[in-house]
C-alpha cells in the first residue's frame, strides 16, 4: 500500500506542477463554453455600415410602406444614447420592375450586389394581396449573398405581413381593433409543481421555469464529467504507453508490481480529477450565487457527481492504462484510442433523447449499462423530473462491481502488455491477456 501511494503522490505531483495541467485547467471550461463567450464579447461588434436594398415591387403596394418602416426603425434602433452608430441602418430603394424582362433586371440587381453597389434586393409578386394559388406571382423573394442568415430578410417579413393584413381587413369592412382580440395569442406559461414549505406547512407557489434553465444545469455537469474524463484518465493510455517506450517503466517495475503500477496511475488521475473538479465546482457555485442564481444549483447532485465520478475515472482509467501497456508506440495508441472513447461517445450522442425523457425505457436502461452510467445517470439525476429513488443506487451498484472487474481486467492486460515489446496490440490478444492472462 505504501509503494501505491508513493506512485500516486510521484504522478500527481508531476502532473499538476506542469504548465500543461495549469493551462489545460484554465482552457478547458474556455473551450467548452467559448462560442457562448465570444457571442457575449462579440454580440455588440457589428458591421454599421448602411445596407442599400433595392425593391422591385410588382404589386405596386409596398414599396412605399417598407421605406417608411425603414426610417423609423433607423430613427429610433441604429444610435444609442450617446450618439453612437451601433447597427446598420436599411436603406430601401423602390426600383421601377422590368416586367418585359423580369430575368434580366434579377441579373442586373445581383450584379450590383457582387460588384458592392447593393446589399440585396427585394422582390415582390403582384399577387402578393390575394394569392390566388400562383406561387411566382404572390411570392416574396429576398435575393442577396447570405440572405438565409440575414437580418433583413428576417425585419423586413413584418412590415410587409402587417401592412397586407391591415388592407385586407379594410377592404373586408372588418375593424382591426375587434380582429386584434379576437385573434389574440396568449402563451402557455411553463411551471413547476407546487409544493409545501416543511417548516411552516405554508404551501408554496410553483415557479416559472424556462427551456434553457432546465436544460443548462444537467447539460453543465454532464460536460463537467466528460471534462474529467478527458482530462486525467485519457491521458493514461498515452502516459502509461510513453513510460514503457523510454524504459521507465522497466525501472519503477524493479521495485512495484504491475498491479501496484496501475494502481498508482489510476489513483494519481483520481486526485487530479478531484482537484480540478474542485476548482470547477467551487468556481461555479461562486459566480452563480453571485449572480443572484443560487436557487439554481443542484446540491443534491454534487454528492452524485462525485460519488460516480471517482468510480468513473478508476472504470475508465485502469481500462485505458491497461491499452496503454499494449502499445509500442503513438501509432498503436492512436488506433485503440477510438475503440476506447467510445461508449463515451454512443453516451454523449443520445444525452439530448435521455434529457427530454428521463423516465423512458430507453433512458432507464442506457443508464443502468455501467460504462454509460456515470454520465447518463447524473443527467438524469440532475434533470427537473424525479426518476425512481432505487435507480442511481442499482446504478452506482452497477458501476462499482463493474469497476471491480475492470481493475482485475485491467490489471491482467497490464501484467502481460507492460513487459510485451515488439508487438502491435490486437483487440483479440488483448481480450485473451484479461480472460486468460
Amino acid at each position: 500500500m505504501r509503494k501505491i501511494l508513493w506512485l500516486v503522490r510521484r504522478e500527481y505531483l508531476t502532473t499538476i506542477r506542469t504548465k500543461g495541467f495549469i493551462i489545460g485547467l484554465l482552457i478547458a471550461p474556455i473551450f467548452f463554453s467559448g462560442s457562448g463567450i465570444a457571442y457575449m464579447l462579440l454580440k455588440d461588434r457589428v458591421d454599421t455600415t448602411d445596407k442599400r436594398i433595392a425593391v422591385v415591387d410588382r404589386s405596386g403596394i409596398l414599396a412605399d410602406v417598407i421605406m417608411r418602416a425603414a426610417a423609423e426603425r433607423n430613427s429610433e434602433a441604429v444610435y444609442d444614447e450617446q450618439g453612437n452608430k451601433i447597427r446598420p441602418a436599411y436603406i430601401f430603394e423602390s426600383m421601377p420592375p422590368n416586367d418585359r424582362d423580369p430575368h434580366k433586371q434579377r441579373l442586373e440587381l445581383s450584379n450590383m450586389v457582387r460588384n458592392g453597389g447593393l446589399y440585396a434586393f427585394l422582390e415582390i409578386g403582384p399577387d402578393v394581396l390575394y394569392p390566388d394559388g400562383n406561387e411566382e406571382r404572390s411570392s416574396i423573394k429576398y435575393y442577396g449573398k447570405n440572405a438565409a442568415l440575414d437580418n433583413i430578410r428576417s425585419w423586413v417579413v413584418y412590415p410587409i405581413n402587417n401592412y397586407l393584413r391591415k388592407l385586407r381587413l379594410m377592404e373586408s369592412g372588418v375593424d382591426e381593433t375587434q380582429v386584434s382580440s379576437i385573434l389574440s395569442w396568449r402563451n402557455v406559461e411553463s411551471l413547476g409543481l407546487v409544493s409545501v414549505d416543511e417548516a411552516t406547512g405554508e404551501i408554496l407557489a410553483a415557479k416559472r421555469s424556462s427551456r434553457a434553465e432546465l436544460i443548462m444545469v444537467p447539460i453543465a455537469i454532464l460536460m463537467l464529467m466528460y471534462l474529467m474524463l478527458m482530462m486525467t484518465a485519457l491521458p493514461l493510455l498515452s502516459a502509461v504507453m510513453e513510460e514503457k517506450t523510454q524504459k521507465i517503466a522497466e525501472v519503477l517495475l524493479g521495485s512495484v508490481t504491475p498491479f501496484q503500477f496501475m494502481a498508482g496511475k489510476v489513483f494519481g488521475a483520481i486526485a487530479l480529477s478531484l482537484t480540478a473538479a474542485a476548482v470547477y465546482v467551487g468556481g461555479g457555485v461562486a459566480t452563480i450565487r453571485y449572480l443572484g442564481l443560487g436557487d439554481y444549483i443542484p446540491y443534491h447532485v454534487l454528492p452524485w457527481l462525485f460519488a460516480y465520478m471517482i468510480l468513473a475515472i478508476i472504470m475508465y482509467g485502469s481500462l485505458f492504462a491497461a491499452l496503454g501497456s499494449a502499445c509500442n508506440n503513438a501509432k498503436d495508441a492512436q488506433s485503440l484510442t477510438f475503440p476506447a472513447i467510445m461508449p463515451l461517445i454512443i453516451s454523449w450522442f443520445v444525452f439530448m433523447p435521455v434529457l427530454q425523457e428521463p423516465t423512458t425505457g430507453f433512458s432507464t436502461w442506457i443508464s443502468l449499462f455501467p460504462l454509460s452510467t456515470p454520465m447518463l445517470m447524473l443527467l438524469r439525476i440532475a434533470s427537473p423530473v424525479d426518476i425512481p429513488a432505487w435507480q442511481p443506487w442499482v446504478g452506482l451498484v452497477g458501476v462499482i462491481l463493474f469497476t471491480i472487474f475492470a481493475i482485475w481486467a485491467g490489471g491482467r492486460i497490464f501484467r502481460v502488455g507492460i513487459l510485451l515489446q515488439g508487438t502491435p496490440p490486437k483487440i483479440s490478444s488483448i481480450i485473451r491477456w484479461a480472460f486468460r492472462g
